[in-house]
């Protein structure tokens, strides 16, 4: 009986010093997001699924909007990794801005992809979304998955909410999204589960010329000093 006490103290010990040492990983993380990206400059982050590649239409999409953004002087981040990613940071490499890849270390799936001038990789998903958030004046959202959907809800959610100031969500491609906002209006608006002012807070487009206007726009209207939209007000 005492040994099986001496055994589990142990357990407890060794779980603790596991969860200290999380605590310094997740520490660590947001050390090295902050000093890397913290001049960066105006940015905007693009979203989309691994899984288009090269032959797809959005993935072309991307790569366009990327180049655009870049050449007007805006930072672009992507997620890191393949597809719609790859496009993002591939049409913003050496165009005149940086091009952000905020990796993720999964087991599958997710590599660094090349087209990369600044580079970080993560272990925990909510720093890199804090760091998206953080240093981002805009979203362009692609087609994706279960992860695209989530950054795309979650930057509704943190504007609606106040928790950011209001900067511009972009969906791009009606084929894709159609469904999903008619969703929101005949579900969820109808249900009084959002607000009509909610349906407000994005874009939808489906020509890669309407997204820089949108951001140049916003990015007027903070003003000469940008800095001035900092993210989670106290």
């Amino acid at each position: 009986m005492v040994g099986l006490q001496i055994e589990d103290r142990q357990v407890v010990e060794d779980l603790k010093t596991s969860e200290a040492w999380r605590v310094f990983r997740i520490q660590s993380e947001l050390i090295d997001g902050i000093e890397t990206l913290n001049e960066l400059g105006p940015a905007v982050s693009i979203f989309g699924s691994a899984r288009l590649g090269e032959n797809s239409p959005y993935y072309r999409a991307a790569s366009e909007v990327a180049r655009q953004l870049s050449g007007a002087g805006f930072s672009v981040i992507s997620g890191g990794g393949p597809g719609i990613m790859q496009a993002a940071n591939e049409g913003a490499f050496q165009q005149g801005a940086h091009s952000v890849g905020l990796n993720i270390e999964l087991p599958h799936e997710q590599k660094p992809n090349p087209q990369q001038d600044i580079r970080l990789s993560f272990r925990y998903f909510f720093v890199r979304k804090l760091m998206f958030v953080k240093y981002s004046i805009g979203y362009v959202v692609f087609p994706g998955g279960f992860g695209t959907l989530d950054e795309f809800f979650e930057s509704l959610t943190l504007i609606q909410t106040r928790k950011i100031r209001h900067f511009p969500v972009i969906l791009y491609g009606s084929d894709f999204w159609s469904g999903l906002i008619d969703w929101l209006k005949q579900q969820v608006l109808s249900q009084g589960c959002i607000e009509h002012d909610d349906m407000e807070l994005f874009h939808l487009v489906d020509d890669v010329n309407e997204v820089l206007p949108i951001i140049q726009s916003h990015f007027e209207r903070m003003g000469a000093h940008p800095e001035e939209e900092k993210r989670f007000p106290g």
